[in-house]
């Protein structure tokens, strides 16, 4: 199924933006919870570290929005800038690409909204189903790292509903008040 112009603009408002900003602090939150003296945690040698594994969501979400507007895969390795040592670090770094990415795809036409973009050879797909596509890797791959969390020792925060961790902290605040 092909689509117009029209229903591609359509698909970005209605759809993908609002996905994309809604799922943007959830995974904001779980990458601050990674506790800085444990950002090289990894449950298995084959396996990212957590650091690593932040860096890589929010490098490929920002490069899937990136071949929605240049209407082409830049695959050049992004290796973490030495600037880039901490979960604040990586949040501070992908706030900013997001956000200028969010805008950037918001002015963009239907028509090149449409355009036919290949990923490695694997899809050719229109540029705008490259937004939902880079959101699904960066929703699989927080899911990842939400599960490192707890055997490092840290508190996992609230992704879709409340978490244990956020109950607890909830009730433990009403006790006190």
């Amino acid at each position: 199924m092909s689509l117009t112009a029209d229903q591609a603009k359509v698909l970005l408002n209605a759809s993908s933006l609002p996905s994309l900003n809604a799922e943007h602090p959830v995974t904001k939150r779980v990458i601050a919870a990674i506790p800085p003296d444990k950002i090289d945690y990894r449950p298995d040698d084959i396996v990212k570290s957590a650091i690593d594994l932040a860096w890589h969501i929010v490098t490929a979400e920002n490069r899937f929005l990136d071949a929605v507007i240049s209407g082409a895969f830049d695959l050049t390795p992004l290796p973490r800038p030495d600037s880039v040592r901490t979960p604040d670090d990586v949040n501070r770094w992908y706030s900013e690409r997001f956000a200028k990415n969010i805008d950037r795809v918001t002015q963009l036409s239907g028509d090149q909204l449409v355009k036919i973009v290949d990923f490695r050879g694997l899809f050719q797909l229109p540029a705008v189903r490259y937004a939902q596509i880079g959101l699904n890797h960066s929703i699989h791959h927080r899911g990842q790292l939400s599960m490192y969390l707890r055997p490092m020792g840290a508190k996992v925060p609230s992704i879709y509903g409340e978490s244990y961790d956020a109950r607890v902290a909830r009730e433990a605040g009403q006790k006190q008040a």
